[in-house]
């Protein structure tokens, strides 16, 4: 698997505070170990939109899309509860 990021989530990832950059650096690169990785906690957020949802952090989560073999990254926003 490959990981590619949208305009906007390049943008998101230069705005977020760098412990939070890290610390998605770190989750992006278990998403590319394994999808069911437990600190992830990687789900399916839509399936008409095939989005998926990990955990940056307790407080942050990051949304992706999978095509073939690539993770597209596409928004990584402080969590929404």
């Amino acid at each position: 698997m490959k990981l590619e990021y949208t305009e906007s989530a390049l943008r998101a990832l230069s705005d977020v505070p760098l412990p939070i950059r890290k610390a998605f650096i770190k989750q992006a690169a278990l998403l590319l170990l394994n999808l069911h990785y437990p600190s992830l906690r990687a789900k399916k957020y839509s399936k008409s939109a095939d989005r998926w949802q990990a955990r940056v952090t307790s407080s942050w989560r990051f949304y992706f899309k999978i095509v073939g073999d690539r993770y597209i990254i596409t928004d990584i926003i402080p969590h929404p509860k």
